[in-house]
């Protein structure tokens, strides 16, 4: 699982009000190189939840290289650009758990995929 889907993630238990961002569990975590696309890069900037995403680089071992709170005029720096997308689309968490931040649920990460499915009493 990438971080770009990690940040469009969220707990649907029925009654958690919140439910993101997913904490992240690591046991194993894999680098694969993707093409660099600075203009994929500007379009998705603007709807990344920075903290989010910065707490889940920092789990993922992934955060060398990105700001606090960066504005759209760090995607002009090409140090920025390799570093947010480095983290955002090279860093995979292959083995581990995405945790509910309100009840703790764990939800597993199993081969790059999270296994999302609700118990019958969590619908």
């Amino acid at each position: 699982m990438k971080l770009l889907t990690h940040n469009m993630l969220s707990c649907h238990i029925k009654g958690v009000k919140n439910g993101y961002p997913f904490l992240i569990e690591v046991i194993k975590v894999s680098e694969h190189e993707a093409d660099f696309d600075p203009d994929f890069l500007k379009h998705i900037f603007p709807r990344i939840n920075w903290l989010a995403f910065l707490q889940g680089a920092e789990a993922m071992g992934c955060r060398e290289g990105l700001p606090e709170a960066p504005t759209e005029t760090y995607l002009e720096d090409e140090q920025f650009q390799k570093a947010f997308h480095h983290a955002l689309l090279e860093v995979t968490l292959e083995e581990g758990s995405l945790v509910c931040p309100e009840t703790g649920r764990r939800f597993p990460v199993a081969k790059g995929i999270p296994n999302m499915l609700l118990n019958e009493d969590e619908c």
